[in-house]
């Protein structure tokens, strides 16, 4: 940072405006020819349109943009920032799947703490090659995939989107070690049919969390390619991990055991009281990478945090249980349920039911009004490409019905090209809920 730079950014103006912006485009680090165009040979379509694109310079008043190459090509000398482990080091912000987005006050601290553990429990070593697949403004692309690989002295191997045949081929030719990712894509990357002329060999570790890994993908990877999915937990708000299953001995459809220096428990969501093994409450987690608050929201950050023996507990908002072992599972989102003649359904068991379906590529329950039962059961559902034009949604209907509670197969099933995601690639299932709802909304009166 230029010295003018590096002195504005210790000593902010006292309304807080922001000053100075440095920007870059990704075109900037792309091989470019001497004429200075880029070599998109290869590339998908949708990289192509946005990629190689330079922008100009954003305005906005009181504030000085600044390139980035502009800057560098100063040679200033960059100078020291002081700070300590208890600063203020980034803002991300929740994905806003359960409601707005909020700004989540991590400190150095708090995010070197599971950028540290990474090394021992996921065996990252210097010279191994990370798949950066998910966003980095995401906080698993950031801690484990950016900070974590850097720390560690590792390769990041960068897709700028996500595309399962770029990354099969760059697993193969960067020879990957390790792929932190969400469930979504390992189930895309499955659904290619020509997955098999890859070579995958290289994989040492293959996990994340973001949503649960059905027991029949995961068993899928396994007897595919020989890789176990080491599933995890952890939101934005804990700086990625709280939980993850060991390497050695990972468990389906679980989110693992305690991460290292990490404390958790399961409590009622009503009397905060803590609940014996095996029965179902809200999770909440202590830790060194537990955030500091919600930034500029004092009652949020309020809400979110109990006293339970002395000791501040971060409430996840999480259904889930933990065994005899330690390792807990989850249920699903407080939010979530869908009451179906007063039974309680959780989307996550049924959609983890459906991926037993060969058929069944990914799945998305939602609830639909029913003036006889309250609320019914409903799955978007994208099918595999092998299976396109040969199953019916009375087909996947019937089966869900011969391997489900009666209360709790969809009466419903919808087929769609996609699911909706943000920018994150979490699934978002409010939006599918909400336009259920326009849908089943009754009609407004005549006259």
């Amino acid at each position: 940072i230029a010295p003018e730079l590096a002195q504005a950014s210790t000593q902010p103006e006292a309304n807080g405006h922001l000053k100075h912006l440095v920007v870059f485009d990704l075109a900037d680090a792309l091989p470019q020819s001497a004429n200075g165009s880029i070599d998109t040979t290869g590339w998908p379509p949708v990289w192509q349109q946005w990629l190689p694109v330079r922008h100009a310079l954003p305005q906005a008043a009181g504030v000085q943009t600044h390139r980035w190459d502009d800057l560098m090509a100063q040679a200033h000398a960059p100078q020291d920032v002081p700070c300590t482990g208890a600063d203020l080091a980034l803002l991300p912000y929740t994905s806003g799947t359960t409601g707005a987005a909020k700004g989540c006050m991590h400190t150095h601290a708090t995010l070197m703490h599971n950028v540290l553990a990474a090394a021992p429990w996921l065996d990252m070593r210097a010279g191994d090659a990370v798949l950066v697949a998910v966003p980095m403004f995401h906080i698993t692309g950031l801690v484990i995939g950016m900070l974590a690989a850097i720390r560690h002295g590792c390769k990041l191997v960068l897709l700028p989107r996500w595309d399962r045949k770029q990354a099969a081929q760059a697993i193969e030719a960067h020879r990957v070690t390790h792929w932190p990712n969400i469930p979504t894509m390992v189930m895309d990357l499955l659904g290619d049919a020509n997955l098999q002329a890859h070579d995958l060999s290289s994989l040492r570790y293959i996990g994340g969390g973001g949503a649960a890994m059905p027991d029949a993908v995961a068993a899928e990877l396994e007897a595919t390619f020989g890789l176990k999915y080491v599933e995890g937990y952890g939101l934005t708000e804990t700086a990625a991990p709280t939980h993850t299953n060991p390497r050695q001995a990972p468990r389906r459809h679980c989110l693992g055991i305690p991460y290292i220096g990490t404390q958790a428990r399961i409590i009622d969501p009503g009397t905060l009281q803590e609940l014996p093994t095996n029965e179902v409450g809200e999770i909440v987690v202590r830790g060194p990478q537990v955030f500091k608050g919600y930034w500029q929201q004092p009652k949020a950050t309020a809400d979110a945090f109990i006293e339970l023996d002395g000791q501040t507990y971060f409430r996840t908002g999480d259904l889930g249980r933990v065994d005899e072992d330690g390792y807990f599972y989850m249920a699903d989102r407080l939010k979530r349920m869908i009451n179906a003649s007063g039974f309680k359904v959780w989307p996550a068991e049924v959609e983890a039911l459906l991926h037993r379906h060969p058929a069944v590529q990914e799945a998305c329950v939602i609830a639909t009004r029913d003036g006889y039962r309250g609320e019914s059961v409903k799955a978007v559902i994208v099918l595999r490409d092998s299976h396109k034009g040969s199953v019916t949604e009375e087909q996947v209907v019937a089966w869900a019905r011969e391997h489900m509670a009666v209360y709790k197969y969809p009466r419903t099933v919808e087929f769609a090209d996609a699911l909706p995601r943000n920018a994150s690639g979490k699934l978002m299932w409010r939006t599918l809920q909400a336009q259920q709802d326009a849908q089943d909304a009754p009609a407004p009166a005549a006259g």
